[in-house]
């Protein structure tokens, strides 16, 4: 839940007193009153700035963020931010609801959340999914072509089901063949391990959760098999980027730093415990689904937000997400992607 900062006022009224003397005249000269027209022009000094607050969730690409956090990088760029770290789902309400100014959010659901009313830019890419997203199949389901007849637990319209839709697409499976049981991310372990479904979709690391309740289980389609279909991004309003705009140059600039710190092998490590700790994960776990998550550098992601209609482009994969959408009724009409994408600030570092 986003904490909000009550700024409190108070007035005090100042009273002077002297000493009394025997001889009135000895006694020093009162200074000279201020005019009211000097009083009037003195400045005013400006307001303390509200912190920037960003919703974030458990995904690697966010979760870097606490390595920002914990070495001061944000206080040192000079910009005070308030994280507020809940389930995917929460960030995305909180986010609808004006409790945030950004949220950490994938493409399409950018999108999502946009047609419902809150408009957002993605101003910074952090990954893209390339493996951490799964469809995992019980034991005895060891190809994506055993789901026809079976059950899948997914939350619907959400981007585990476009997931779903291209393992469909990519293994020739009528998904009409597949039943969709509605199912939370975070209660997929659950019900495959109490086979009320055969299979699951979930991102990391609830996916790793379900793999190890379920021994014998299989991932039978994952984000590798389509890169680029999920990007993350820090989503932000369009009124606080307009408002705090250096605020937002100063936010990017501090992600690039944690980025490298998480990419180079000699500080990878360290990074991993300060995202597996907030992740309540074991270290070793956690490093072994690094390579699932895609980080991006500052010349990749100039690089992905260039238009184009593949998968390598923020804006041909927000197609698909956007027609994926509508043809799911999630919204009724197609959104204009263009307003989502602003590059500016990646492009000007």
């Amino acid at each position: 839940m986003a904490r909000f900062l009550v700024p409190f006022a108070f007035v005090f009224a100042l009273f002077g007193c002297s000493k009394d003397s025997p001889d009135s005249t000895s006694a020093a000269p009162a200074a000279p009153a201020m005019s009211a027209s000097a009083a009037m022009s003195a400045p005013t000094p400006a307001p303390a700035k509200t912190p920037l607050r960003v919703a974030y969730s458990d995904w690697p690409g966010w979760t870097a963020f606490e390595v920002g956090i914990q070495k001061g990088w944000f206080k040192e760029a000079g910009i005070d931010v308030e994280f507020s770290w809940a389930d995917y789902g929460a960030t995305l309400d909180n986010f609808s609801a004006g409790k945030a100014d950004a949220v950490m959010v994938t493409n399409g659901d950018a999108l999502v959340t946009g047609a419902s009313g809150a408009k957002s830019k993605m101003i910074l890419l952090t990954d893209y999914s390339n493996g951490n997203d799964k469809v995992v199949g019980r034991p005895g389901i060891k190809s994506f072509k055993d789901l026809k007849g079976k059950k899948i637990g997914l939350e619907a319209t959400l981007v585990e089901h476009l997931l779903f839709l291209k393992g469909c697409e990519k293994n020739g499976v009528d998904p009409k063949t597949v039943t969709i049981v509605g199912t939370k991310t975070n209660d997929t372990p659950q019900v495959l391990t109490t086979k009320q479904v055969d299979a699951i979709a979930a991102w990391y690391p609830v996916a790793s959760q379900a793999l190890t309740a379920v021994p014998g289980s299989t991932p039978l389609f994952t984000s590798a098999d389509v890169p680029g279909l999920i990007y993350d991004a820090v989503a932000v309003s369009p009124t606080s980027l307009a408002t705090r705009h250096e605020d937002w140059v100063k936010f990017v600039k501090v992600w690039y730093k944690i980025s490298d710190y998480v990419r180079d092998p000699k500080t990878q490590g360290d990074a991993v415990a300060i995202m597996a700790a907030k992740a309540g994960a074991k270290v070793e776990e956690y490093q072994a689904a690094m390579p699932g998550t895609y980080f991006l550098s500052l010349a990749e992601a100039k690089a992905h937000y260039k238009k184009g209609d593949g998968l390598d482009s923020l804006y041909g994969s927000s197609k698909v997400a956007n027609d994926f959408n509508v043809t799911n009724k999630v919204y009724k009409d197609a959104q204009p992607i263009d307003e989502y994408i602003d590059s500016s600030i990646v492009d000007s570092l």
